[in-house]
């Protein structure tokens, strides 16, 4: 990329709630980076690309993408998780950098035959774990490095959501090719999360169900992690969850934090809200967690969330050669992870991790 004077150019193939709501809109909201082109063929969602991001040319399907590489300088992969792979790889064929969307795929083995892939051309390849850039994410892992909390021993997240009625789509479509289901959509985020904060796995345990009646793909589970270094991660995830428990609470040998409700993120971008706006990601002080001891706690503020982070970093690594903001082996392993959690829950079983 010899001109650093223009944006770079975007396709972003999808325009679903992943494309719609998360990606054109950070993307938009990036300095450096333009939106070009996004994929649909969907009439609604090509009339909403017109209204929302009328410079971006739209077309019906990825091989216009394809057939003129040098008019794109990064494509984004936000459709359907069945599609990640065979997507990506064409992208990495045309040599264009590339942003897939969580879970990177839907097996293990086809996630890390897809960086080999990347690796072995040369073209920059990185996972949309945007949940690395939650407000109370962020304020967690400083506690947690800064040694606030002690020696931790326990670490509890949850993703709970409260919708009984089962929604059509291919989230909650039963073909494991498709890797619907809470685990792999919800416990995408958990997973990495935890993993990011302590370390290698050394077990995993599971229980996955499905509550609602008709349901074809998992929407209630939990998932113990024990980490090489010794804490025990618990994590729950779940559409079924009538009252819902604590967002995160970390334990540690001298305080633990504990903080509840979602990242505002997510809602605000849904509401048509942009990262380049004043207070953006910033959490009022009602809405503190908890951080201490027995009786002795204490509002901890919240590190406001920054989504935005992650295609800024994107922008920089293509410019100048800097590291992309998640590492794709990452995500490999994330989804050795969840495999390995499906297979405990199915043998009912403590599984241990190879090296």
């Amino acid at each position: 990329m010899t001109d650093t004077t223009r944006p770079l150019r975007v396709g972003l193939l999808g325009y679903g709630i992943a494309g719609r709501v998360f990606h054109a809109p950070l993307i938009a909201a990036t300095p450096g980076l333009r939106l070009a082109a996004v994929v649909t063929a969907n009439p609604q969602r090509r009339e909403q690309v017109a209204d929302e991001h009328p410079d971006a040319r739209v077309v019906d399907d990825a091989e216009s993408l394809w057939a003129d590489p040098d008019a794109l300088d990064l494509v984004v992969v936000a459709t359907p998780n069945s599609s990640h792979v065979p997507t990506a790889r064409q992208a990495v064929a045309a040599g264009l950098p590339v942003v897939v969307d969580k879970p990177l795929a839907a097996t293990a083995a086809d996630a890390r035959t897809l960086v080999d892939e990347a690796t072995r051309r040369g073209v920059p390849l990185t996972v949309f774990q945007n949940r690395r850039w939650d407000g109370d994410f962020r304020t967690a892992r400083r506690l947690v490095e800064g040694g606030a909390l002690g020696r931790v021993t326990r670490f509890e997240s949850r993703f709970e959501r409260w919708r009984p009625e089962i929604k059509a789509g291919w989230r909650e479509g039963g073909t494991p090719a498709e890797a619907g289901g809470v685990l792999y959509d919800l416990g995408a985020h958990l997973v990495d999360q935890a993993v990011q904060l302590f370390g290698p796995v050394g077990t995993v345990y599971a229980e996955v169900d499905r509550r609602r009646p008709g349901a074809q793909v998992d929407d209630d589970a939990f998932v113990a992690l024990t980490h090489v270094g010794g804490v025990r991660s618990h994590l729950w995830m779940s559409a079924v969850t009538a009252q819902l428990g604590p967002r995160l609470r970390v334990l540690g040998d001298r305080a633990g934090y504990t903080c509840h409700g979602l990242d505002g993120q997510e809602e605000a971008l849904r509401l048509g809200g942009r990262p380049d706006a004043p207070g953006w990601g910033e959490v009022t002080p009602d809405r503190y967690g908890l951080l201490g001891a027995g009786d002795d706690l204490r509002p901890e503020p919240t590190d406001p969330g920054r989504y935005q982070d992650f295609y800024a970093q994107v922008e920089a690594a293509l410019r100048n050669g800097g590291p992309l903001p998640v590492d794709p082996r990452d995500a490999v392993h994330t989804v050795e992870l969840i495999e390995l959690a499906h297979r405990s829950a199915a043998e009912r079983t403590v599984l241990t991790v190879s090296s």
